[in-house]
């Protein structure tokens, strides 16, 4: 299941898995590919990235995004959604309210998107199809992936993936803004501090001391690291 991820500038991390660093914000996307399916983790800032995500997606296996699963609703991880057409989408419950409406649209704008570009991807959005309460398990084919709730903490919505140790490469789970590593975490309005502490137990909890963490934004790390920003957070909300 091995394919060529650096010449489209994807880092290879296990056998059908890579992520991608995009510009502009080095949000991370990511790929997970099973026998059958292929589930897409976050979709970038615009329809234009989305669209340059699939086809790379496509030539990398061959065959469509199935699945996609977003970690939180910022611009930066859901406006190319609606560029894979037919796609099965996931997100934590609730998700959809902060999908609506003009606030994602100006915050997209605030932060450099083009006004029209913005206008379009809101428009066009597609609301997650299912709702993760608790954990979700999805079967790829030959490969099972599961997707976990494990906010609120960076946003009021925050969803983790977590693809299985497999070919002696150790668990690699993707967690969305709730771990930063390129710069200090962010909590923005949504933000509910006081549980975000709390969200990187579970998410440690479910990966253990020897998995991969991939940050929303950054290099990847290991749990020491999340263990640390946890306690940095807990510290800079005032929380235990």
């Amino acid at each position: 299941m091995d394919v060529s991820w650096e010449e489209f500038g994807w880092e290879r991390l296990g056998d059908g898995v890579g992520r991608r660093r995009l510009p502009g914000w080095d949000a991370t996307a990511a790929l997970v590919a099973g026998e059958r399916s292929l589930l897409l983790c976050d979709t970038g800032s615009t329809l234009r990235e989305g669209a340059e995500l699939r086809a790379q997606a496509e030539a990398l296996f061959g065959r469509r995004v199935t699945h996609i699963a977003l970690t939180h609703p910022h611009f930066d991880h859901v406006l190319g959604t609606a560029a894979f057409a037919g796609a099965e989408v996931y997100g934590a419950v609730g998700i959809e309210r902060a999908l609506r409406g003009d606030e994602l649209r100006s915050d997209a704008v605030s932060h450099g998107v083009p006004a029209g570009e913005a206008a379009e991807a809101v428009d066009l959005l597609v609301l997650p199809h299912h709702a993760v309460s608790g954990e979700w398990t999805l079967d790829l084919g030959g490969r099972q992936v599961l997707l976990a709730n494990v906010g609120p903490g960076h946003s009021g919505h925050d969803l983790v993936v977590l693809v299985p140790a497999a070919g002696g490469a150790p668990e690699i789970v993707f967690c969305g803004d709730l771990v930063e590593e390129s710069g200090e975490p962010q909590a923005g309005p949504d933000a509910v501090p006081s549980r975000w502490p709390s969200a990187l137990d579970r998410l440690l909890s479910l990966g253990g001391e020897g998995a991969v963490y991939v940050p929303g934004h950054g290099a990847v790390v290991d749990a020491g690291f999340v263990r640390t920003q946890r306690d940095r957070l807990a510290a800079r909300f005032g929380v235990s």
